[in-house]
């Protein structure tokens, strides 16, 4: 009815239940025998339910040639009309009626759990000038504006906070349940709610570019009818149209009996099986919203269910992306553990590198304090850093750094290093008045559910690989942690997109999931690709079919089961539409069915597809 609504300005759910609310009390009248018109009260069902058919079918011809089920059934109707059957007539059109708007609804069911982020984009924004607070148009909202929120309020625009605390609620973005504390200095992200103290912040990405709008695009774009699958079914479809006016046409020519070929019309609409597959894809594609998949692309999971490999980026992908401090060693026994690291973190305390930064925000995460504040300080660039804490002269970084201050390195000092480097560390070396006191070991640490998520790739039959550019060390580390066989490390994004090559060239169908820059060629190269939508870049977003908002890749092995059910569900239901179609077919030409039992066998197949494909909105991997 898309194409009729276009035209007509026709639409809206509650305007089709009506008619069939209305349809149906008159034909309950017909049935009675009571009419207060000169006419069958039946009529009413042919015209607020069969004439939006006809005009869709007549439009479909005119405007694109396009032969769907909208032709079968309104030859159907027009026959049943011309032969008396007033009845069967209007009962064809309700019930084609009532299935369209069981499909409508079960569709829209699906879309629902997307297209909620459309109606979460904020409206307003409360900008700040030097003429006070003004409320805009959040599109009118410029890079480096200064906005304010309240409490209650949504976030206008991806920004970084000025001034203020508060808690923020990102489910719209991360799926987390709980609201997230902010102050001077966090992120926050367009669409999330401000829960408590209102604050200032400037804004950073703006318009299309903002967070919620780049989900938005990512939602807009799913659309079932570009998978293969879809395109068979219509075109089986129209074939069937051309052999129900054939088998039509021999039943009346051989039986004489016209109401025959009348109700193999109506019993050889290919509905069910031109419902079989879209419906059950988007079902599909509402499960997977709900845990946090935004599919790009109608036929990604259908391709999904046949892939053989998955390839796994490391950072930010199986680890959380940040570097954390996991060993601490001291080399002086008058000096703790705690004073070695309290040291490290005031000599980085104003480093702008990022591993000194992981170094003081580690140090106040997990020795809940403040490190002390140095004098001094001498940014040392490829080599480190250079202070002065409490009279005492600090030099953290490499090994170069130890050298030009004169810092020994004794040999078990190296070994104990070299143990660390092993497992894939980076290391900061301390000096302190010139002697080595110890080293920091910092490493990108595993993601909580990443040994779940492998465990699951591997029970659904499908082989992990790790595909990284880290170095071979931290490669094999992290392969060995997880318990995946196949690594690949130091990989340029060359290099990632030509073993995804030459595996499918090898008939190995490869699901890719990344993160970064990098990772964008392998995303679009691969037979499905996987971006991990929150911290992911934008281009690897744009490259991948399918994305993953919530960065939570523990969803990943009941994705994989989803879409393999997703195709058991739409074969069920051709299989059965198939089936249903041809012994209604045999009935209708030996006369055991009328048009009316024939359209009530018909629809009633067509229910049950669409039945089955909602059952895919609830499915859960056991």
């Amino acid at each position: 009815m898309e194409r009729l609504e276009e035209i007509l300005g026709w639409g809206g759910v509650r305007r089709d239940i009506l008619f069939l609310i209305l349809s149906a009390l008159a034909l309950g009248c017909s049935i009675a025998g009571y009419s207060p018109f000169p006419f069958d009260m039946a009529w009413v069902a042919i015209i607020l339910c069969g004439v939006p058919i006809i005009l869709e079918a007549v439009i479909g011809l005119v405007t694109a040639f396009d032969i769907k089920a909208d032709v079968l059934v309104s030859m159907a109707l027009v026959a049943s009309v011309v032969i008396g059957e007033d009845f069967a007539a209007g009962e064809v059109a309700f019930i084609m009626q009532l299935g369209a708007l069981l499909e409508e609804l079960t569709v829209a069911r699906a879309r629902a759990g997307i297209e909620k982020l459309v109606h979460l984009t904020p409206r307003t924004a409360r900008r700040l000038t030097e003429a006070g607070e003004e409320i805009v148009p959040a599109e009118q909202v410029r890079v480096g504006d200064v906005l304010r929120v309240l409490p209650g309020e949504s976030v206008p625009v991806d920004g970084v906070i000025l001034a203020g605390q508060t808690s923020i609620d990102q489910a719209v973005m991360t799926g987390e349940s709980l609201p997230v504390d902010k102050a001077v200095g966090d992120e926050v992200s367009s669409g999330t709610v401000n829960q408590f103290g209102s604050f200032d912040m400037e804004a950073t990405k703006v318009g299309e570019d903002s967070s919620i709008q780049r989900m938005i695009r990512l939602v807009q774009s799913a659309d079932a009818g570009k998978a293969k699958i879809v395109g068979l079914a219509d075109r089986w479809a129209t074939w069937i149209v051309v052999a129900a006016v054939a088998a039509a046409a021999v039943t009346w020519l051989v039986t004489g009996e016209v109401i025959r070929a009348v109700t193999i019309l109506v019993v050889f609409c290919p509905c069910a099986l031109v419902l079989a597959t879209p419906t059950a894809i988007m079902a599909a594609i509402g499960n997977a919203t709900r845990c946090g998949f935004l599919v790009r692309e109608g036929d990604a999971l259908e391709r999904l269910a046949g892939v053989s490999r998955i390839a796994f980026d490391k950072t930010g992908t199986l680890t959380q992306g940040t570097p954390q401090v996991v060993a601490v060693r001291s080399f002086l026994p008058e000096h703790s553990r705690e004073e070695i690291y309290g040291w490290a973190a005031s000599a980085e305390l104003r480093s702008e590198h990022p591993l000194g930064k992981a170094v003081v925000r580690c140090y106040r995460e997990q020795e809940a304090g403040e490190p002390r504040t140095a004098e001094e300080f001498q940014m040392l660039p490829g080599r480190g850093v250079r202070a002065v804490s409490q009279g005492r002269a600090l030099a953290a970084g490499n090994l170069a750094l130890m050298e030009e201050s004169g810092v020994e390195v004794p040999p078990s000092a190296r070994a104990a290093a070299e143990d660390c480097q092993k497992e894939g560390c980076t290391l900061i070396y301390l000096g302190v008045d010139g002697r080595l006191a110890g080293f920091l070991a910092l490493a990108d640490t595993l993601r909580p559910n990443a040994a779940d998520t492998i465990q699951g790739v591997k029970a659904a039959g499908v082989v992990p690989v790790l595909l990284t550019g880290d170095h071979q060390n931290a490669a094999r580390h992290i392969a060995r942690s997880l318990h995946i066989d196949e690594v690949h490390s130091d990989c340029l994004p060359e290099d990632k997109l030509n073993w995804i090559d030459g595996q499918q060239a090898a008939g190995q169908l490869v699901c890719m999931i990344g993160d970064g820059i990098n990772d964008a060629p392998a995303l679009k190269k691969a037979h499905v690709g996987i971006a991990m939508g929150g911290v992911g870049s934008d281009i690897a977003v744009d490259a991948a079919d399918i994305a993953l908002v919530n960065d939570d890749i523990r969803s990943l092995p009941h994705l994989l089961g989803l879409a393999r059910r997703m195709m058991v569900t739409i074969r069920c239901n051709l299989a059965f539409s198939m089936a249903l179609n041809f012994a209604a077919i045999l009935l209708a030409m030996t006369g055991i069915l009328d048009p009316v039992v024939g359209a009530l066998v018909h629809n009633a197949g067509s229910v049950l597809v669409i039945v089955n494909s909602a059952l895919l909105l609830r499915w859960r991997k056991k």
